[in-house]
């Protein structure tokens, strides 16, 4: 199965993976803001969905990611960081994940190709429903500062 050795590896390499995004985040422009986040903080964040990235791909429900996306959200939003770079340090994460696979584990045959392009739209998936609930919090943080 393709997907779970693609998975295997990255949670493998999760520790230089999350070191690699924490720089990448605390050095951009698009994503400026946190640099005032302690790198721990961010890291151990990156962390939690590297090592468990099976569990997050292969059996978290629809209510999960929600939940789970939905709190980081509000939690970024009353930090001050603004939804344009929460977005921007969502991109990068998944960029970093494609490039590290692009570098790692891509194939040659068409069969095993076909599992890891399947895997990768699952990713995309994630993501992009993370980004999605994430962004419902900051919705939820500017409604309850326009009720205060």
């Amino acid at each position: 199965m393709v997907a779970l050795r693609l998975v295997r590896l990255i949670e493998s390499h999760a520790d230089a993976l999350a070191d690699g995004l924490v720089r990448k985040l605390q050095s951009s422009e698009r994503t400026a803001v946190y640099q005032k986040i302690p790198g721990q903080e961010l890291r151990n964040a990156v962390l939690q969905v590297y090592n468990n990235l099976g569990e997050w791909l292969l059996s978290k429900t629809e209510s999960d990611v929600e939940l789970r996306y939905r709190e980081l959200g509000l939690k970024r939003a009353t930090e001050g960081v603004p939804l344009s770079q929460f977005v921007a340090s969502m991109l990068t994460t998944k960029d970093h994940l494609w490039a590290y696979l692009r570098r790692e584990a891509m194939s040659d045959g068409a069969l095993e190709l076909y599992g890891e392009l399947e895997f990768l739209q699952s990713l995309t998936h994630f993501y992009d429903r993370a980004i999605y609930y994430a962004s419902m919090g900051y919705e939820q943080k500017a409604k309850g500062a326009k009720a205060a």
